[in-house]
């Protein structure tokens, strides 16, 4: 199984290997809280953009250690990459942008990274 997902144009695509998650992580640090995200983490070897990577712009925030990627276009903000606490490569799924899930569905994992 995978899903799909992509930025509000649709310039950026991507496709994630396995289920759709039931779960999401809402944060409350200061860019997830303004952004809205409810994010999902896959090993990196699980996600793969399917066009558009050309059109990404990269943010670095707080310690560095997530490339946000957003749109060039429509400034949305479909997935990141990163290395997960365990030191694995991870991408970070924002769930909003994944037009088959069921966000009201979604266990949410709340996060107090306004505290990390």
């Amino acid at each position: 199984m995978s899903y799909t997902g992509s930025c509000h144009c649709g310039a950026v695509a991507f496709e994630v290997e396995g289920d759709a998650p039931t779960a999401a992580m809402s944060c409350n640090c200061s860019h997830c809280r303004r952004k809205g995200l409810l994010l999902d983490f896959v090993p990196i070897d699980q996600f793969r953009v399917t066009s558009g990577e050309e059109a990404t712009t990269e943010w670095l925030f707080n310690k560095h250690k997530i490339e946000h990627r957003f749109c060039e276009t429509c400034g949305c903000q479909p997935f990141a990459t990163g290395v997960g606490p365990g030191g694995a490569r991870m991408a970070a799924i924002n769930l909003r942008c994944v037009p088959s899930i069921d966000l009201d569905g979604l266990t949410l994992k709340k996060i107090d990274g306004a505290s990390f």
